[in-house]
């Protein structure tokens, strides 16, 4: 079969490789649609710890061809989702119920072989079950919506509440969504892209405003009457993690959700977050979320048909992750 192989930093190629032989607890899936991620571009610059050689794609779904021993509740043709994160189950973490920080996680794409290939293996408690009807291409949204879902999850957005999402990529334009499901009634996206703001009024946010433009944090705080209840920093990159905290209002949450490259810093000032009382949370991963990001793309609760900026072939997979996205680019989908 094809599959897109990291074998070291700045190594990456479109392979033939043997197809992968499933195991008890375990199910063959046909690859439908997999998802490129900026933490795919991470791991092709190492900026995110990872275990080359491996086949990269965390966001995927596809068609179950073969089902192992001891699996039930699944069958020969049915489509799935896999949550690529496995956690082990038994260190202090996850008896926390702390999942997404287990000690010993282990993620399809990152650590194992994952769905950028014709074939992938997931563990039976990994899949989730996706109607026969849904488009195909739709199922590759779960993992970031899952991981979009846990972000909102720890802002708590009340009713009535106004958020700024700092980044216009897949996860800001699905977090858009999300608050305004969560209640926000002031829903404001940031980002330099005017493709990008017009997609975001296009879902529903009551503003969209370019951080390039003169005295922009000042028009933005006047936008949300003195900052924001929420700030989604969904960009991953140093200027907005610092920028966040200035957007809230005093007594303000920012949750970080974007991944910024391993090794840089952020700088803020305590005494300002200590005086209006901000407080920095982070998300991380997606434990307990991706039932109900399964769930809501089954139910087309999340619009994921305009985040699809272009469809490719794992042929051409490996240029599209190593160079910087397109102009406009959203979403590009590896259909093998």
């Amino acid at each position: 079969m094809k599959a897109i192989r990291l074998e070291s930093m700045h190594s990456l190629f479109a392979r033939d490789v043997e197809n992968p032989r499933v195991g008890p607890g375990e199910l063959l899936v046909r690859v439908e649609a997999s998802g490129v991620c900026g933490t795919d571009r991470h791991l092709f610059h190492g900026e995110f710890p990872c275990k080359p050689p491996v086949t990269l794609g965390h966001e995927f779904s596809g068609i179950i061809e073969a089902v192992g021993d001891g699996v039930s509740g699944f069958g020969i043709g049915q489509r799935i989702t896999g949550d690529p994160n496995i956690a082990c189950g038994s260190c202090v973490r996850c008896h926390e119920g702390r999942v997404n920080l287990c000690q010993n996680l282990q993620a399809i794409g990152i650590h194992r072989n994952g769905g950028m290939a014709d074939y992938v293996i997931v563990p039976q408690k990994q899949a989730f079950i996706l109607p026969n009807g849904l488009n195909p291409l739709h199922g590759a949204f779960c993992e970031p919506l899952a991981c979009c879902i846990h972000g909102i999850d720890i802002a708590a957005i009340k009713t009535g509440a106004s958020a700024i999402v700092l980044g216009g990529g897949v996860i800001g334009l699905l977090t858009v969504q999300l608050a305004l499901m969560a209640g926000a009634t002031n829903v404001v996206l940031v980002t330099r892209q005017k493709s990008k703001r017009d997609l975001a009024l296009q879902l529903g946010a009551t503003a969209a405003l370019d951080p390039s433009v003169p005295d922009f944090e000042a028009a933005i705080i006047h936008e949300t009457s003195g900052g924001a209840d929420v700030v989604m920093e969904c960009a991953g990159v140093i200027e907005t993690v610092e920028q966040a905290p200035r957007l809230a209002r005093p007594g303000g949450k920012v949750v970080i959700v974007g991944v910024v490259s391993q090794g840089l810093k952020a700088s803020y000032e305590p005494f300002d977050l200590l005086f209006r009382e901000v407080s920095i949370l982070t998300s991380f991963l997606n434990p307990f979320t991706h039932r109900r990001a399964a769930d809501m793309i089954a139910a087309g609760k999340i619009a994921v048909d305009p985040l699809i900026s272009r469809v490719v072939t794992i042929a051409d997979a490996p240029e599209v992750i190593a160079n910087p996205p397109q102009p406009g680019e959203v979403k590009v989908l590896i259909v093998p």
